[in-house]
């Protein structure tokens, strides 16, 4: 019963982080912030995809927290590379 409190409560403040993320996406000057933001807010996503998880007492969400891992970790270095060098394969 407390588990299920606690995991509410982290529901909530990873909630509030991906729309201050949005926000920051939203409300930002330049483009380095904007990438930074958006690789928070995926991170912020997967603990809410584990949280989700353990709720539901179901391992499939782990296994595509790891997949969105994967892609976001891939996206913030082509975004890096696209900002440093001004194209990402060369």
């Amino acid at each position: 019963m407390i588990m299920d409190y606690a995991i509410y409560f982290t529901f909530a403040c990873f909630g509030a982080s991906v729309m201050m993320c949005l926000w920051r996406i939203i409300t930002s000057d330049g483009v380095g912030t904007r990438v930074l933001a958006l690789d928070t807010m995926v991170i912020n996503t997967i603990a809410l995809m584990v949280l989700y998880g353990l709720l539901l007492g179901t391992e499939i969400f782990f296994e595509a927290a790891m997949i969105i891992a994967m892609l976001g970790f891939v996206s913030t270095v082509a975004y890096a590379r696209f900002m440093l060098r001004g194209n990402i394969i060369e």
